[in-house]
């Protein structure tokens, strides 16, 4: 029993250890975590974060008042991207808070980059986020960090 209880404190302990520290971005309308050593800059309400080696970045804007139809989501996504995939490749979804949230990633050949994007409207309200990483650096704990920081993404109201 004791040596059960020891071994269940050591692995704690250890995932403890290993787990990657993260710090809070706040704005008033959203949060994410930002992996620890990473930065994060803020021009003119468009968030980036990103590892100092800039390998890639997670991009944050929001945008209130904007009148874009919900038909025409799927077809901004790709703009967005410059893709001509069909806007099936856009999954739509229904989040939490009365959004509907819409993902679709891309990897652009000539760039050799990945694309993610998430876009979250509701009414006149749309939270757009986007990962974009160098096509070798994709892998292993960068894309770790990424998806943890991307999917830790929280709309407040």
């Amino acid at each position: 029993m004791i040596k059960k209880i020891l071994f269940s404190v050591a692995v704690f302990t250890g995932s403890l250890f290993f787990a990657q520290k993260a710090k809070v971005y706040e704005s008033p309308n959203y949060s994410i975590n930002v992996p620890e050593g990473w930065k994060s800059t803020n021009d003119s309400e468009i968030v980036n974060i990103f590892p100092t080696s800039e390998i890639g970045a997670i991009t944050i804007s929001e945008y209130h008042g904007l009148e874009l139809p919900k038909e025409q989501m799927k077809k901004f996504v790709l703009d967005l991207n410059k893709s001509t995939d069909p806007e099936n490749k856009v999954k739509e979804s229904r989040s939490k808070k009365g959004y509907t949230e819409y993902f679709y990633e891309y990897f652009d050949e000539k760039g050799k980059l990945y694309w993610i994007t998430k876009a979250f409207q509701k009414d006149k309200d749309l939270y757009l986020i986007t990962i974009n990483c160098g096509q070798k650096f994709w892998n292993g704990n960068y894309m770790t960090q990424f998806n943890e920081a991307f999917n830790s993404f929280k709309i407040k109201k």
